[in-house]
């Protein structure tokens, strides 16, 4: 194992929380370390961005940017103050006493005065081999209909959402002011949604409910073209003809490796005591993006919540518990 490192603050992701806290905490000479996260089949460093190819409701970029450009300007800029990057996970922390430890998947331990946890969250996925090939090329597989819906790919063309709570139906109601019909494909013959939301979607003339079904493949070679469906009660599999899918059956928050060393929520997303503040249950750990955000989930509300990280982490590096 090599030498134990010294830091002021590390930052923990590369998304647009952790790029944006890096930003204002390298420009207030607190010198961040961020590890940003190393490849894998689902989560690649500069998070769920990375799979997006146009991004089109982010404030200041009129004519649109892909997700790899925002995420490579984002980090860019952090690096222009002085932020420092390793192509790393954190794969254990210890946060019970100070200074606080961390382990990188290299065996790699860090000490740190302050740690801003920007891990993000993982969107579930069907798992279907083309689904993901699709969703990383741009081919018109999505895990967020905000995010994507409103590209011209997707208008006056029948569009699929698969899941059956709040969730799916917020994507499938938001759907229907730009595709032709929306197809809601659910494997149960009940919704998991709030009644309110079920019937909302239930109510709209452009929302069809394929109950009992299951998506079984993701059919299309440059972009998506069907899919191929099975009935969960009598076994019969059919096609269906759409120019997009978006999969909404929730998000994981990547807190695994956290163990019990900060305050979760019960669905595993970092819970932060304090409305309108990013300090977590330890004081000197501080969350900002999806990780702690299991309600917005949006690109420029986890970029907020960096500035609010840092802000808070610089105000408690100068003044501990009376910050």
């Amino acid at each position: 194992m090599s030498d134990i490192r010294k830091e002021r603050l590390v930052i923990v992701g590369s998304g647009p929380a952790a790029w944006t806290a890096a930003v204002y905490a390298a420009r207030a000479e607190l010198a961040p370390l961020v590890y940003e996260g190393s490849f894998s089949r689902t989560m690649i460093p500069g998070g769920q961005l990375m799979f997006t190819t146009d991004i089109e409701n982010y404030p200041g970029f009129p004519e649109g940017i892909t997700g790899q450009k925002m995420m490579m300007d984002f980090k860019a800029q952090a690096e222009r103050f002085g932020t420092r990057v390793i192509t790393e996970n954190i794969v254990r922390v210890d946060f019970s006493g100070r200074p606080f430890r961390l382990w990188s998947g290299a065996d790699e331990e860090v000490e740190a005065d302050a740690v801003i946890l920007a891990t993000g969250a993982n969107a579930r996925w069907i798992g279907l081999p083309n689904e993901e090939r699709l969703a990383q090329s741009g081919g018109g597989v999505s895990a967020c209909a905000v995010c994507d819906g409103a590209l011209p790919f997707f208008r006056d063309r029948r569009i699929a959402v698969v899941g059956g709570g709040d969730s799916a139906m917020e994507d499938a109601l938001y759907m229907t002011k730009f595709a032709s019909e929306v197809v809601v494909i659910h494997r149960r013959d009940e919704l998991r949604a709030s009644k309110i939301m079920q019937q909302r979607a239930l109510d709209d003339e452009k929302i069809r409910i394929a109950w009992n079904t299951v998506v079984t493949d993701v059919l299309g070679d440059d972009e998506i073209t069907g899919l191929k469906l099975r009935d969960t009660v009598t076994g019969e599999e059919r096609e269906l003809e759409v120019g997009g899918l978006f999969v909404a059956i929730g998000h994981t928050p990547n807190t695994a490796f956290l163990g019990d060393q900060v305050a979760l929520k019960e669905n595993g997303y970092v819970e932060t005591p304090h409305s309108w503040r990013t300090a977590t249950s330890v004081p000197g750990v501080f969350a900002a993006g999806d990780v702690m955000d299991d309600y917005y989930r949006q690109a420029v509300t986890a970029a907020g919540t960096g500035c609010m990280a840092a802000l808070e982490a610089e105000r408690w590096l100068a003044h501990g518990d009376d910050g």
